[in-house]
């Protein structure tokens, strides 16, 4: 006898359901979650199914291939969007210290962003490198799978009601001027100084089937791995490696690492705790 799942649908057959799903969403729209860790994607899947009010990841499926609107609205859970301004604010202040000193050694900075979802740790970073004094010559990519949290992204909008959590995240994080200056108030939501967004550009970039689009200085890609299955992740480093200049960093989440990893010997750490890694070979 299978296992039960929730529907009453064993657990081989939503298995067999799932891949086709999948295989579906590759074929038709070219995003590829076929390598995602199973378990939290099926998860992720199981919930779209309640809320579409469907009875089954075929019904899903069915939906998904023929409603372009359902497929965004999956791709919306699909596609990881938690963020914050200076989120993991001992991630920052090992940036400003570890980081910075070697940017400065470029005379153009480039940087890329992978999963930037709404734009937080964009505009984060780019705080940074204007109070270090080095924002005037970097440029930032920053990129998502998702096009609609990329259009929200270059609004460069926040709540009002988040900027108090914001504000302790920045001055822990070591910021050295009021957060608030970077901001301009308007129709109840805070707008990043255009001076901030005009070295930045949003673009969609999928890591599972594009390939490297630049050479980069430092590459953060933070809480995204961690939904990837491993071969995948493998395939990711291996971008990520390919992106990098002969000593530029990785930035990783604190729940990442390059242990295990094909390159993990072509590294050194800067900051093991706060997962930054220096490219040396």
């Amino acid at each position: 006898m299978f296992a039960e799942v929730p529907g009453g649908t064993d657990a081989a057959l939503e298995d067999v359901e799932m891949q086709l799903l999948l295989e579906g969403i590759y074929g038709h729209y070219g995003f590829d979650f076929r390598q995602y860790a199973p378990s939290s994607l099926k998860r992720q899947l199981r919930k779209r199914v309640q809320a579409e009010k469907l009875e089954s990841l075929s019904g899903l499926q069915e939906k998904v291939l023929h409603d372009p609107a359902c497929m965004e609205r999956l791709l919306r859970v699909l596609s990881v969007n938690v963020t914050a301004m200076f989120r993991d604010p001992g991630f920052y202040a090992a940036f400003r210290a570890m980081v910075v000193p070697l940017l400065r050694t470029y005379p153009v900075i480039r940087i890329w962003i992978a999963g930037c979802s709404t734009g937080e740790e964009a505009y984060s970073v780019a705080i940074v490198l204007e109070e270090e004094g080095l924002y005037e010559r970097t440029r930032i990519y920053a990129t998502d799978i998702n096009e609609v949290v990329l259009e929200r992204a270059r609004t460069g909008a926040l709540a009002l009601k988040d900027m108090p959590a914001y504000t302790d995240n920045y001055l822990r994080a070591g910021g050295t001027r009021e957060l608030s200056s970077y901001f301009a108030e308007a129709g109840g939501k805070l707008r990043i100084s255009p001076s901030l967004s005009e070295n930045i550009l949003f673009a969609q970039h999928n890591l599972v089937s594009d390939g490297p689009f630049n050479e980069f200085n430092a590459i953060l890609c933070r809480n995204v791995l961690i939904y990837f299955g491993r071969t995948l992740q493998e395939r990711v480093h291996e971008l990520f490696y390919n992106s990098l200049n002969s000593f530029g960093v990785l930035a990783l989440g604190q729940k990442e690492s390059l242990r295990f990893t094909p390159h993990e010997a072509r590294y050194q750490d800067l900051d093991a705790r706060q997962k930054l890694y220096r490219r040396t070979a």
